[in-house]
């Protein structure tokens, strides 16, 4: 691919960005106020799952910077551990590890948009599915730019809702100082569980591994954007998280999934709930957009490795893996047409967090099995953050396993099924070889 068909950091950044914020940030605070009710353990959930997911992102920096190829955990993984850990991995983000969110997101912001026009959630969530994946099939260049506009558009309003917070909204009696009893609070159950839904809403900081071979010096590149995109969701997501706090009663705001609306319609009056729909929609565009966008690289990356696969890898005039993009979208429209979506992503998280694990794991292995292999970025706090961000992952695989055991052995089943595609590939490759020895 030539120079000009890639994009830049600004991109690459927004990428990340885009995968980060969703509703997440919208809906956590209602539940953590329950058995929470003071400022500063509630910046500190804030703060500490942006310091796991950073410890995160600078292991992931490392090895994406050493194996500079597209595909994300499917390559990484491939590369540091096994190829068969690589294509399970990769099974997983093909069929449903990117397909089911999409369709997630595109329901949600057709729920939103339906709840202000009155017309049913598939009137707007089909047309931006196929008009997004349209976007998509273009030059890279036009992707980038609807990525970054709509990426940026939904920072610029955040940062709005949350300074009207502050600056318009009403004060409540709350203090972000650290207050007699929250040392207690801090290594309370209550904060664990909280900081397991945090991390939910941080999920999306790896975004930019899946797309290296289309970003511009990606050995430099890439590692900034999972730095620096990390680094400004913490404290975007801190900032409206201490807006909401600060402006909203907590009596209002407990058990409560739409926090945001909450908040807008105290800060902003009865037009708040419109204002906040045009925003949840603006920031989910945008998450459909990066989403479309990383998605289909792994099925590239595994159509690159895989001559059964093949197929996936096809580019049109543009650099982009037409056939995949056009598969995930179908995948997309079955789901949300079906409503089959939501289960799917419940019992993808486990897999997905198992196969974080490994990448940051595979840091530790790769500097013990390979310590003079080339590495133009070295992950800051080594092996602190590989060992903090893996021990906190133990216990949220944990927890979701606990919560969703049911989902959890259906993802189970389908690594049986992609190690099972996995061994019959083998087979076959190794027939061929025979034969042609």
């Amino acid at each position: 691919m030539n120079k000009a068909a890639k994009v830049g950091l600004p991109t690459a950044i927004a990428i990340v960005i885009a995968n980060m914020v969703g509703t997440g940030v919208f809906g956590s605070l209602g539940f953590q106020v329950i058995d929470i009710s003071t400022g500063f353990p509630i910046l500190m959930l804030w703060l500490i799952g942006g310091v796991l997911s950073f410890c995160g992102a600078v292991c992931y920096a490392e090895l994406a910077a050493m194996f500079p190829k597209s595909g994300g955990e499917y390559h990484l993984l491939s590369e540091s551990w096994h190829p068969f850990a690589g294509f399970l991995s990769g099974w997983v983000s093909a069929t449903v590890g990117f397909a089911a969110p999409v369709a997630l997101n595109a329901t949600l912001m057709g729920t939103y948009l339906g709840s202000i026009t009155s017309l049913p959630p598939l009137v707007f969530a089909l047309p931006v599915v196929v008009l997004i994946s349209l976007i998509h099939l273009g030059r890279l260049t036009v992707i980038g730019k609807f990525q970054m506009a709509f990426t940026y558009s939904k920072i610029a309003l955040i940062v709005v809702l949350g300074a009207m917070g502050f600056l318009i909204g009403t004060g409540q009696p709350v203090s972000f100082l650290p207050q007699k009893g929250d040392g207690e609070m801090l290594l309370s159950s209550s904060f664990a569980v909280s900081l397991v839904y945090v991390l939910y809403a941080y999920t999306g900081w790896n975004a930019a591994t899946y797309m290296i071979d289309e970003v511009r010096n990606a050995k430099r590149n890439v590692p900034l954007a999972l730095l620096i995109g990390t680094v400004f969701v913490t404290v975007l997501y801190v900032f409206l998280n201490a807006a909401f706090f600060y402006s909203t009663p907590i009596e209002k705001m407990k058990g409560q999934p739409e926090v945001g609306l909450i908040a807008a319609k105290e800060i902003l009056g009865d037009r708040g709930g419109m204002i906040m729909g045009i925003l949840i929609s603006f920031g989910l565009i945008s998450t459909i957009s990066s989403m479309t966008w990383a998605g289909p690289r792994v099925m590239a990356a595994m159509g690159r490795d895989h001559r059964a696969f093949s197929f996936f890898d096809k580019k049109n005039q543009n650099g982009v893996p037409v056939i995949a993009v056009l598969v995930q979208t179908v995948f997309v429209i079955i789901m949300v047409v079906t409503a089959t979506f939501e289960q799917l992503v419940h019992y993808v998280q486990a897999l997905l967090t198992i196969s974080s694990i490994l990448v940051v794991l595979g840091v530790i292995w790769m500097r013990w099995k390979r310590p003079d292999a080339e590495r133009p970025y070295r992950a800051w706090g080594y092996p602190v953050t590989p060992i903090l961000f893996a021990a906190f992952s133990i216990y949220v695989l944990i927890f979701q396993v606990q919560e969703r055991t049911k989902e959890f052995l259906f993802g189970l089943g389908t690594l049986a099924v992609g190690a099972l595609v996995y061994l019959i590939l083998q087979k076959v490759a190794s027939d061929k070889t025979k034969k042609k020895g």
